[in-house]
């Protein structure tokens, strides 16, 4: 899945949350989405949170 249906995908999403849930229910889905693309970019070693630990500091 490339980057455009990614996106196509997300809008269509979130607009459904809008349409059938009204505003609270697009930002849980706005917001629990994000926190899925972090930890989904975490997990393909594309996102380095190291630096955020400081564990790496020596």
């Amino acid at each position: 899945m490339n980057s455009t249906q990614l996106g196509l995908l997300t809008g269509l999403v979130l607009g459904l949350a809008v349409a059938f849930g009204g505003f609270g229910a697009f930002a849980a889905v706005a917001v629990l989405g994000a926190i899925g693309f972090l930890v989904g970019r975490v997990l393909d070693g594309k996102l380095d949170l190291s630096q955020l630990s400081g564990r790496d500091r020596g």
